[in-house]
Parts: C-alpha cells; sequence; structure tokens
C-alpha cells in the first residue's frame, strides 16, 4: 500500500474493516466499509464487537440494503449510505430462450425451475426439493435445476433420492459466471428459499433474464421483491408456501409474462453504471 500509494481504501466487507483500520492507523488513509452478503446478520457476538470498533472508525459505511443498514445501525450508532448491487444488462438480456433450452436439452413442454447458489445451511435448498414434491403432484412438466456446489450437496441428493424426485431434480454443478445468463433464459422460475440474505448478485440476472421471482420474506428481500408485481414472498422454511407461488406462476401464462416484462425493466435501476456512480460519490465526500 505504501508503494501504491492509494487516496482511499474500500473494504469490501465489514471483515475486510479489521485490516483497513490498521491501514488506516498506520498510513493514515481513510477507508469506507461496504457491508455485504450476511455477514452483518450471522456475526457471532465476538465479531459484532469488531464490527462495532471498525465501524466506528470508517470514514463512510455503505449497505446494501435498508435492512441492512439498520442491521449496521444496531451494531454502531452512525450515517450509512444505501447502494445495492449491480448487474451487467447486456450479459444477461440478449439471449436466445429456445437456443438455450436446446443447448441444455430442456424437452418442450418442460418448466424450469432454477436455483442458483451455494449448497450451505442458510440457503435453505432443501425448502426447494420439498417443494418440488408438491409441485410434482400437479404439474407432471415442472422440473427443478439446483447449480451449485458446497457441503450439505450429500446430504440433498440423498433427500432427492428419499423423496424420489430424480426424475424431475438436476444438480448441474457449479455454474460458470458466464454461463448463469444462459441457464437464466432457459428457465421459467427462479427461486430463492434462503434463511438469511444480504443482497445476492443472482437475483439480479435473473430479474434481468426476465425470470419471476419466489424468494423468503427474509433481510432486504422485500425492497427487491414486490408482491405480484416483480415476484412473490414466502415465510422462510415454508415447502408449502414455495410451491403455491411457483405453480401461480407456471399455471399462468398471462401473469408469468407480466412479471417477466416487469423484471426486466426493474433491473436497469441496478445497471452496474448507477451503482458505480453511486459509489463515486461516497469516495468523493470521504476524500
Amino acid at each position: 500500500l505504501r508503494s501504491i500509494k492509494p487516496d482511499l481504501i474500500h473494504a469490501q466487507n465489514i471483515v475486510f474493516s479489521l485490516h483497513a483500520i490498521l491501514v488506516k492507523i498506520l498510513l493514515r488513509k481513510p477507508f469506507v466499509v461496504y457491508g455485504r452478503g450476511t455477514d452483518t446478520y450471522l456475526a457471532s457476538r465476538f465479531d459484532r464487537l469488531l464490527y462495532k470498533l471498525t465501524l466506528a472508525r470508517a470514514d463512510a459505511v455503505i449497505a446494501q440494503t435498508n435492512d441492512m443498514k439498520g442491521a449496521i445501525q444496531k451494531l454502531c450508532s452512525r450515517d450509512v449510505f444505501v447502494i445495492p448491487n449491480g448487474v451487467d444488462l447486456e450479459r444477461c438480456g440478449n439471449l436466445s430462450r429456445e437456443g438455450n433450452r436446446s443447448k441444455l436439452e430442456i424437452k418442450q413442454g418442460e418448466q424450469v425451475i432454477i436455483y442458483v447458489g451455494r449448497f450451505r445451511p442458510e440457503k435453505g435448498v432443501q425448502y426447494s426439493i420439498q417443494a418440488m414434491d408438491i409441485i410434482k403432484q400437479k404439474d407432471t412438466n415442472a422440473r427443478l435445476i439446483l447449480g451449485g456446489e458446497g457441503p450439505e450437496e450429500e446430504d440433498l441428493k440423498r433427500l432427492v433420492e428419499q423423496l424420489n424426485l430424480g426424475t424431475c431434480i438436476n444438480f448441474v454443478g457449479q455454474i460458470p459466471n458466464e454461463k448463469v445468463p444462459e441457464y437464466m433464459t432457459a428457465s421459467d422460475v427462479f427461486v430463492l428459499p434462503s434463511l438469511s440474505e444480504g443482497f445476492p448478485v443472482v437475483i439480479l440476472e435473473a430479474m434481468a433474464s426476465g425470470l419471476p421471482i419466489v424468494a423468503t420474506r427474509i433481510g432486504g428481500m422485500p425492497e427487491i421483491v414486490s408482491e405480484g408485481e416483480n415476484g412473490f414472498l414466502v415465510e422462510p422454511k415454508n415447502p408449502g408456501q414455495i410451491a403455491e407461488k411457483v405453480l401461480l406462476l407456471l399455471e399462468n401464462d398471462e401473469l408469468r409474462q407480466r412479471i417477466s416484462e416487469t423484471n426486466r425493466q426493474k433491473a436497469k435501476q441496478y445497471s452496474w453504471e448507477n451503482v458505480a456512480r453511486s459509489l463515486e460519490e461516497v469516495y468523493t465526500k470521504v476524500v
């Protein structure tokens, strides 16, 4: 850092603010903390003590949502800027649905529900699998694609086997970042059954691809998903509600198409250009 001679340090997570505060003390450089992911919500008692110390010394603090802003201010009473995640609209919005369905070997008439993310306890993937057990009884053309990897993968595969859902649930492994829009464009509904969440980029990629969203009512999700407008919110750990909203979307082409168009338009407010402009304004104030 002495050789780079930066004007400002940007800590891309509250965890990394521990490093930034040392830089401020030793090199007298201002730093900005950008609260991201679930670290704000799942911090241990020890972590919260460290976060309170670093947040108090930061020259500016940013949250991804108003809900996260409130969580940060419970740790440290101070001003907090709100800047959401961004999405590459061009990468997500100009792909052929039929071409990608053919490439991914999705059969004619199949309706695809997709999840992309880590297989970790806080992601609640098992509830989407349990929801699929209900959905399959009413819609034999429904298929769930699970893209990701993580410590719960084997447990999830065992659950699929126990529920005899192997013919309608596919584990496709970790989807390369550049391939995510292809899977999104080929799908019909995006489901995010998380138990804790910050502001995942994947939900913006789903919106930019025109997918209706079914997500849990946690964290900042109500700020992103407006009920009936660009998707639906369900209670955590509730496969019955997930199944109900997914079936509503799969069975109503007009509703699904209306929400699809709404999401493509709504995603534009999260362009990286808008995010960069907001970040630059914060940097300028600090420097």
